[in-house]
């Protein structure tokens, strides 16, 4: 194929599509660009047809840290495990992308986007996308496309949309909504606000349909150079026998799935399915092993979906809006910063916040721009909150992607550094599973975070929506389970205060969801929220206004820009003192902001007063207990505070006559001394308070005569007649 190269611009920003020149053994390989930065997105599919029950499609976003200029981190020096923005971007091509192939298409699809380049101002992951896209439309394969995707930001002055926003134009704006699909249909949603409103989030919607329809028309022009040749392909159909035989059990299945139960139903349905099966021969159980799994599949989805359609009731008995009972509780555990259990149905998260010092920030390593995060948000999914038995490992797409959810809701509600100055981490451990738990976590969370007393500016809860679409019918259900999830036709998770919409993802399988029907699930998701919070504010109305007693504290205070280098110290020496003296941790910004960070208050405290008294301006006058550091002939230095030191002289030590400064003190010695002179170098001069008597005490006369130490230190002595 010759090279072909197509620009375009569109809504004041500039594109390209490209092929025919890299990556030429793939089945399609297109290079797609916005600005300066650059993503190689192939796609290769297999001759053969897997015996698989389901589409074996695998998607990989590859960052390279040369795209942005830089070595990566670590001690081997180059990429390895994806980061969990490479995750997120790969599961946001999946999604739209995995929606365009048709059933029973079981042939292997590989698609890899690797980024070239970033230019630092426009983000390589909406364009990856289209770039999927074109490329599978190159290769000729049964894909449903073109397809795009477009996030969209909002001037927060003039109100108006933006397509496709750099860096830095979508962190002024006010909504980052991300939304891929075709001309005719919308297939994923994400999006991240600060409390707008349903109808705003509804109007970004229309207008992201119109952009997409628009990127689909460039994609096409491009595809139409190319030309490219239809693919010779299989679409799957099962045996004959084993769809007759698998659907004569349709009532039987209906009985199952109809309890409220989920380990009844499953227990159910599992026998069910087990005798079926025992119904074909070990050979044909063997030959058909995949139609006969994938008909069984089809079947329970038939009977929920056909329940739902007619009787508008679902399989635990709930109606189509009735919220799962509740269960939630705030400051469930003891000693740990802050936590909360939130239960819905058979649903359980506990979440745990932690606080550390923003020194605790997690560090980025990534082709992004931004390099740390103050706020974390870890979700867990072990095997066991399923009843079932498996490996425990690193995270998977899917919690890395929950808990990213969860983390994108909650951002816009946190405290800012200057009023809360903590890094802030929450971990959600899922303990019992069927449905909604990345919205539990979410609920958990605010829990968490209000039992931490971290003064979040609302709470939030969260709701996970869902469709049954067959034909004109359509059913929108509220707080779907796992069931509902997994054989519907939409999981449309909706997070927010009771302001507005602080989060949004949407997975769509039906093709034609429309802005009305996506407009009906926000109204019945935010009475669904509501409801929720409203519980929730049971548990715990307002963030604590005090931490717990295990909680490090954090004290700010603020010193003069030309104190810092007194409280650091030589090489770090005085601030390395204080620390280790007090136990306290210490940070200190260019401006003079100070930040303690302890485990207990009167850690804190000491560390606080060391500070003070470095930077306090010494007045004639003032007493001290000091610690002699440094002997002379003439007279012992002694420290009063960290860094700063005054001269008490021979003359000054004792009452009577002081041959030699060790026959009174040695270095080490504590001394209370008071400060008698500060002359205009700032040099101070003590008298010792309590001076001991020695040999030739008082009444001796002495002479007065000037000294000088070798560092110009001037003082007085007296000198015995």
């Amino acid at each position: 194929m010759e090279k072909i190269v197509y620009d375009f611009e569109l809504y004041g920003k500039k594109y390209c599509l490209q092929t025919g020149e890299l990556a030429k053994q793939t089945s399609g390989a297109v290079l797609v660009s916005q600005g300066d930065t650059n993503v190689l997105v192939t796609s290769v599919v297999s001759t053969e047809e897997k015996n698989y029950d389901f589409f074996p499609l695998t998607v990989d976003f590859i960052e390279k840290m040369y795209a942005v200029g830089r070595i990566p981190g670590g001690y081997l020096k180059r990429e390895a495990k994806p980061s969990d923005k490479a995750t997120l971007i790969a599961r946001m091509i999946d999604r739209p992308i995995r929606t365009g192939f048709p059933d029973g298409f079981k042939q292997e699809v590989h698609v890899v986007a690797t980024s070239l380049v970033c230019d630092g101002e426009n983000p390589p992951d909406t364009i990856s996308i289209m770039g999927a896209s074109a490329a599978l439309m190159v290769a000729g394969a049964p894909y449903e496309g073109p397809s795009a995707c477009v996030r969209i930001g909002r001037d927060p002055e003039t109100k108006e949309f933006i397509v496709n926003p750099t860096y830095a134009e979508d962190e002024a704006s006010d909504l980052e909504l991300t939304i891929a699909g075709t001309k005719d249909y919308i297939s994923m949603v994400e999006a991240a606000a600060d409390e707008v409103s349903e109808d705003v989030m509804l109007e970004a919607m229309t207008f992201a349909q119109e952009a997409i329809g628009k990127f689909c028309d460039e994609q096409q022009k491009f595809i139409d150079m190319v030309k490219p040749e239809k693919m010779e392909f299989s679409i799957h159909e099962p045996d004959p026998k084993v769809v007759e035989l698998v659907t004569a059990h349709a009532s039987d299945m209906d009985a199952a799935v109809n309890d409220a139960d989920i380990d009844s139903r499953k227990e159910k349905i599992h026998n069910l399915k087990e005798s079926i099966t025992a119904e074909f021969s070990e050979e044909e159980q063997e030959e058909w092993a995949a139609d006969i799994a994938a008909e069984l599949k089809t079947l329970e989805k038939h009977s929920m979906r056909d329940m739902v359609i007619k009787t508008k009731h679902r399989i635990d008995g709930r109606e189509l809006t009735e919220i799962r009972p509740l269960h939630i509780v705030a400051d469930y555990l003891p000693r740990v910063h802050g936590s909360g259990l939130f239960q819905r149905g058979q649903t359980q998260a506990l979440s745990i916040c932690t606080l550390g010092m923003l020194t605790d920030a997690q560090r980025l390593d990534t082709i992004d721009p931004q390099t740390t995060k103050r706020y974390m948000h870890h979700y867990n999914f072990p095997p066991y909150c399923t009843g079932e038995v498996g490996r425990m490992g690193s995270p998977k797409r899917r919690e890395i992607g929950h808990g990213a959810l969860a983390e994108k809701a909650l951002v816009p509600v946190l405290p800012s550094e200057e009023e809360f100055p903590y890094a802030i981490r929450v971990v959600s451990e899922i303990m019992e599973s069927n449905g909604s738990s990345s919205m539990a976590s979410t609920c958990g969370s605010t829990l968490a975070l209000m039992d931490a007393g971290v003064p979040i500016k609302r709470p939030v809860s969260g709701i996970a929506m869902g469709l049954i679409k067959e034909g004109d019918d359509v059913v929108i259900l509220s707080d779907i389970q796992g069931l509902e999830d997994f054989l519907g036709d939409m999981d449309f998770k909706v997070c927010g205060t009771e302001q507005g919409i602080t989060a949004l993802q949407m997975d769509n399988k039906a093709k034609g969801l429309s802005v009305d029907i996506l407009s009906a699930a926000l109204t019945q998701a935010k009475e669904g929220r509501a409801f929720i919070l409203d519980h929730m504010l049971e548990a715990i109305a307002v963030p604590r206004a005090e931490m717990k007693e295990h909680t490090p504290k954090i004290e700010t205070i603020k010193i003069d820009k030309d104190k810092i280098r007194d409280v650091i110290g030589k090489g770090g020496e005085v601030i390395r003192g204080i620390q280790e003296q007090t136990g306290a941790e210490i940070e200190i910004l260019e401006d003079g902001t100070t930040r303690i960070f302890a485990a207990m208050k009167s850690v804190g405290d000491a560390a606080k007063e060391m500070i003070k008294n470095i930077v306090k301006e010494p007045e004639v006058g003032e007493e001290y207990n000091g610690e002699v550091v440094a002997i002379k002939d003439f007279g012992a230095f002694v420290r009063l505070t960290p860094g700063r030191d005054g001269l008490l002289h021979i003359s000054k030590m004792a009452q009577g006559r002081v041959r030699r400064v060790e026959d009174v003190l040695n270095i080490g010695d504590e001394v209370k001394v008071k400060i008698t002179d500060i002359d205009r170098g700032g040099k101070i001069s003590l008298d010792r308070i309590d001076k001991p008597s020695v040999e030739g005490g008082d009444g001796v006369e002495y002479d007065v005569v000037d000294t000088k130490d070798g560092g110009g230190y001037e003082g007085r002595a007296k000198r015995r007649r």
